[in-house]
Order: structure tokens, then C-alpha cells, then sequence
């Protein structure tokens, strides 16, 4: 997924919570950086591949250099490799799911994506308290707005939460955490 224009509008809090990695190339503003890599840092990158990137399961960016490749040397690549004759060699590894976090399936078998590390202890947090917003678990997380939106899609996703309503608060779903992860995040059990 790319995009010229990182706004709100575009790259939606559901569309962040389901990119394991980000890339972030210069940008003109803070407000921009905050938007892809949910702080600030690539308005001051020097353009030309550098660009700073977010493997999974890592909260600080990592600073990198992008090589730029021709078509004309990936073509004339392609067409030594072909002219050697070698077969190719497949690894099947590299086609089967990642052995990370896996998400939690729907009772119809939907996957949900993989969760946030702090999906867990924001639900436990969110049901026990009875109370569920981005800044509620910003302060109690101590994690910044972005991340705790994300999270709070997650828990919607998952339904834990009811969906946002404007500047209503959201319905707690669940009223009882150990009974929801302990059938496994199935909302058969737990919903009064």
C-alpha cells in the first residue's frame, strides 16, 4: 500500500492495524511522519532511499538506505540467470503463513490479522474498568494516539467493544475477559 497523500482520510486506523511494516519516505510535515510511522522523524529524512522503517512486533523506527535499481540491470539480471541454465531451486517456506501472533478467528472463520502485543492487556483493561477510549488507553498504556486507536479497532474487530459513535462512549460488548480468552476470543462466551 502506498500513497502521496498520508492523511487520515486515507490510511484509516483499521488500514494501520492491518500493516505488519511500515516504510516512510520524506515527507513535508511532522503531522504527515505521525500519520504512516505514528511519530515524527521522516520530515527530516534527506530523500534519494533514505527512509525510515518499522519491521513487526518493533515500536521505534529504524533508520535505512534504499538502493536504487534500473528495469534495464533487473532485466539484464534476469536474462543472465536465464541464459546460465540453472533450474531454479523453490523454497516453500517462503509461501507459508507466518509463524508470528496469528489473529483470532470469527465462529464463521473469518481471521481478524494479527493483534497488537498489547491487544490483551487493553481488553482485560477496557472490560475491568468498563470503560473503552484511545485516550483512556493512552494514558493507561502509555502508548501514543495512533497505536491506542489501532488497538481500539482491534478490540471492535474482535467484539469487545461497540463501534464508535461520534463523541459517544463505546459499549463494553464484554464483561468478562477470563471467560473471552480463555474460549480462545470466541464472543459466544462472556456477552451478557
Amino acid at each position: 500500500l502506498a500513497t502521496q497523500r498520508p492523511s487520515v482520510d486515507v490510511i484509516t486506523g483499521l488500514i494501520k492495524a492491518n500493516i505488519p511494516c511500515r516504510i516512510a519516505f520524506n515527507v513535508t510535515s511532522m503531522i504527515d511522519s505521525k500519520v504512516i510511522i505514528d511519530g515524527p522523524g521522516a520530515e527530516k529524512l534527506l530523500g534519494r532511499g533514505d527512509m525510515l522503517f518499522i519491521p513487526p512486533d518493533v515500536a521505534k523506527p529504524k533508520r535505512i538506505q534504499g538502493a536504487f535499481v534500473k528495469d534495464k540491470e533487473i532485466s539484464d539480471l534476469i536474462n543472465f540467470l536465464r541464459q546460465t541454465g540453472i533450474e531454479p531451486q523453490y523454497n516453500d517456506a517462503v509461501t507459508k503463513p507466518h509463524p508470528g501472533k496469528k489473529g483470532m478467528i470469527t465462529s464463521d472463520g473469518q481471521d481478524l490479522g494479527a493483534v497488537d502485543e498489547l491487544f490483551e492487556q487493553a481488553a482485560r483493561f477496557c472490560i475491568e474498568s468498563g470503560r473503552a477510549s484511545a485516550s483512556l488507553l493512552q494514558r493507561r498504556l502509555s502508548i501514543g494516539y495512533a497505536r491506542a486507536a489501532r488497538i481500539l479497532d482491534q478490540l471492535e474487530q474482535h467484539g469487545i467493544v461497540s463501534a464508535g459513535d461520534g463523541a459517544k462512549p463505546r459499549e463494553l460488548l464484554i464483561k468478562n475477559a477470563t471467560d473471552f480468552f480463555d474460549n480462545g476470543g470466541s464472543t459466544s462466551s462472556g456477552i451478557e
